[in-house]
């Protein structure tokens, strides 16, 4: 996964500061902001940045403002959208366990379906991404970044851009869960084994085969993932 050099702005600083906050519960969903004045002293920044800061907080559901009343922090779990998403993994450094799982458990939701879509409309594609797995080396990071080029072509070649949108918004978090995952020996000879399989579905332009392939991994990545986690935790 290639690392991009991104320039950092005062404004998302001071973004990203407000965002960690309400994450580690300094400021928990339905409590409110401390006044503009206490909060831009606090932050050492000038009252209108704070403003514009709150603003775009609110745009993407962190906030809600009303005017004469108090700023009050959203349930972002339950109001938020996929910029939401995408700024919880910018903004935690440390995922919980729970939180991992919650991502694959969407992931095996999602994924049986575009692979299905891709193999359904462009099966010489999806055969030329599957057939580089036999070149693969055998160690985590080279897994890492081969499986998450595989996903994001696969939801490409579904032709559906819905898909792609929400296998980017795991792009942050990816590499962090993909080094640990694929440091275990097992997954990564089972999850070649996937790939395996599903280049004979593909081979064979059997869409619902594939569809039921993806779904049996992704299911199984899971527990797999859990245990990875366990076996971390106890070394």
């Amino acid at each position: 996964m290639e690392k991009k050099q991104t320039f950092v702005n005062p404004a998302q600083i001071i973004d990203q500061l407000l965002m960690k906050a309400i994450l580690n519960g300094q400021y928990p969903p339905g409590s409110t902001l401390p006044p503009e004045r206490e909060l831009s002293s606090k932050l050492g920044i000038a009252r209108t940045t704070l403003r514009e800061s709150l603003q775009r907080l609110a745009r993407d559901k962190w906030l809600t403002i009303r005017k004469g009343q108090p700023t009050r922090v959203n349930h972002f779990w339950q109001e938020g959208n996929l910029n939401t998403l995408e700024h919880i993994i910018a903004n935690t450094e440390h995922p919980t366990e729970n939180f991992v799982v919650h991502l694959l458990e969407v992931r095996s939701s999602l994924a049986p379906a575009f692979v299905r879509d891709a193999v359904l409309k462009n099966p010489a594609k999806v055969i030329a991404i599957l057939a580089k797995s036999d070149e693969l080396e055998d160690d985590p990071t080279s897994f890492t970044l081969f499986d998450w080029e595989l996903q994001k072509q696969l939801a490409v070649l579904s032709e559906n851009p819905i898909y792609v949108l929400l296998i980017n918004s795991f792009s942050q978090i990816y590499e962090h869960m993909g080094q640990l995952y694929f440091s275990h020996q097992q997954n990564r000879e089972a999850t070649h084994l996937f790939y395996t399989r599903l280049l004979s579905a593909a081979m064979s332009k059997d869409a619902t085969q594939a569809e039921q392939i993806t779904k049996e991994d992704m299911l199984k990545s899971i527990t797999l993932w859990k245990n990875a986690i366990n076996s971390t935790d106890q070394t």
